[in-house]
């Protein structure tokens, strides 16, 4: 009896098995289970793919085709970059296969299906609403900031610093403000600083959004 009990348990183990590997494969988005650890300093933009990919990896997911949705400000002779455009076309799911939107534009519309409930971290763990600021960059159409506004990026990603800031949106679409603006996945307000200590004060943990792009 204990054998059979043994071996019935390790065939229900060894069906799961190409589920779970087929699962995987349709992820392509996640929230960060955890920034860098520097703030606002991701390591530039590279850097923040990079820590999408390890993320990825670690958690049994592709690791490759990974972009953090995150947008640069202008600072001459660049040119910005524009969160929307490093992310590939669509479709995207979470963790759980649940599509969060099918195109760029759905995405960036009001029918996306971001909310806590489905903006997962790359385990598919929900993530806690005291750090629901997800930082961005972005405008809500997706766009990068003016080169004309203040920093609303960290000095693109580069900066761990009390001053300057970066613009966050609410993955839980949860705001003490009732204003659409207020509960944005991508725009809701900027950040108090750079720094950790300066992030976590309106409930930022470094946490960001990373989409894959897949290619045929």
């Amino acid at each position: 009896m204990r054998t059979t009990r043994v071996l019935c348990l390790s065939l229900c183990l060894l069906a799961a098995c190409p589920m779970a590997s087929a699962f995987a494969q349709e992820t392509t988005f996640f929230v960060t289970s955890a920034g860098p650890g520097k703030g606002g300093d991701l390591g530039g933009i590279e850097g923040a793919d990079r820590h999408c990919a390890m993320l990825a990896e670690k958690a049994g997911l592709p690791a490759t085709g990974w972009r953090a949705y995150l947008s640069t400000q202008a600072m001459p002779p660049g040119v910005p970059v524009h969160a929307r455009d490093r992310i590939g076309p669509g479709p995207w799911h979470n963790a759980k296969g649940e599509r969060i939107a099918s195109t760029v534009e759905a995405l960036h519309g009001p029918d996306n299906a971001i909310s806590r409930a489905t903006a997962l971290d790359e385990r598919g763990e929900p993530v806690p609403g005291k750090v629901h600021d997800i930082l961005t960059g972005t405008r809500l159409d997706g766009t990068a900031p003016s080169p004309l506004d203040p920093d609303s990026t960290c000095r693109n990603w580069t900066s761990a610093t009390d001053e300057g800031g970066a613009m966050v949106g609410h993955h839980d679409r949860v705001s003490a403000i009732d204003q659409p603006w207020a509960k944005s996945w991508n725009a809701a307000h900027l950040s108090r600083g750079c720094s950790v200590p300066k992030l976590a004060e309106l409930g930022s943990g470094g946490r960001f959004y990373c989409f894959r792009v897949v290619t045929e």
